[in-house]
């Protein structure tokens, strides 16, 4: 049986007497991911070794299902830790020994943490969106928002719109049952009035005051839209997840309407600053983080 627990993060008792460290991130088609070279960066700054691996399982030719390998391979070879991308944030959860609450309650692991011989599985999406919301979106107005997308990375920032205090979240993906899924879960958590399926987006995103985007649409891979261009308009703040662009598709439309407007890229770094800190129990400095993602090519 997975237990519930919410542990310290920094200063805990193992990773923080080590000095060298090895991790990795484990989903497909991350061949372009920041997060190597932020991590190694951010350790070199603290003083630390840290080596980061990526465990493409597109490349592998192999599918979730090589999840308990992959595990089981990176306890035997001493990784203090994985990240977890997609498709893997919630086919990982039935192989982990613990969850901290909030995991739990998103239903999605984007961090596993290697200790003791157990594997204790996080969520740091969550968090670092709603840091990366105060920051670029301060004063945003949360009376009725729309989030498109109800994936391993919409449950993480559903959660954290109404843990930031959403008066009504609307939650509309193309996955038949998928949005429905996520706002039964939810509503065990939060007030079920303050959730509910949107079953036409452009209808639900005509009364709304923010609109957050969870899905891959907007990435090279997958250029365009989350839906037409004329469902948009002035009145509305619209947050992003992708960071492969900064500036999508939805952001340039947005943005040419007068719309505040927030990228992926805060979220990336702030979910990246709390894992760097499970795996190695030091606390990190995320205006660093920051400016070093920044300076990085978006290639």
């Amino acid at each position: 049986m997975i237990e519930s627990h919410d542990p310290p993060i920094a200063g805990s008792r193992g990773p923080a007497e080590r000095r060298s460290y090895l991790v990795g991130l484990v989903g497909k088609d991350i061949q372009r991911s920041k997060s190597p070279r932020l991590h190694e960066r951010e350790a070199q700054e603290l003083g630390m070794h840290l080596l980061y691996q990526l465990v493409d399982l597109s490349t592998l030719g192999r599918g979730v299902d090589a999840l308990e390998e992959v595990l089981a391979s990176a306890e035997l070879m001493g990784f203090a830790g994985l990240n977890v991308t997609h498709p893997c944030k919630q086919a990982v959860i039935p192989l982990l020994h613990e969850l901290s609450d909030e995991a739990r309650a998103i239903g999605a692991v984007n961090t596993v943490q290697f200790l003791d011989g157990r594997r204790r599985g996080f969520n740091t999406d969550s968090s670092g969106f709603a840091d990366s919301f105060r920051r670029g979106l301060p004063g945003a107005p949360l009376g009725r928002v729309l989030q498109i997308g109800a994936g391993g990375a919409g449950a993480a920032t559903a959660y954290a719109m109404l843990k930031l205090g959403t008066a009504r979240l609307d939650i509309y993906d193309t996955v038949s049952g998928r949005a429905a899924d996520l706002v039964d879960n939810l509503s065990r958590f939060f007030d079920p009035s303050r959730l509910a399926v949107a079953k036409d987006p452009q209808e639900a995103l005509a009364d709304a005051e923010g609109l957050v985007h969870a899905t891959p649409t907007g990435m090279r891979e997958h250029p365009g839209l989350p839906l037409p261009a004329g469902a948009l308009h002035g009145g509305l703040w619209v947050a992003e997840i992708v960071y492969f662009p900064l500036e999508t598709q939805l952001l340039k439309t947005a943005a040419a309407l007068g719309c505040r407007t927030l990228n992926g890229g805060g979220m990336a770094v702030f979910q990246a600053a709390t894992a760097f800190e499970i795996f190695t129990g030091r606390k990190v400095d995320r205006e660093r983080m920051l400016r070093h993602f920044r300076d990085m090519p978006e290639d």
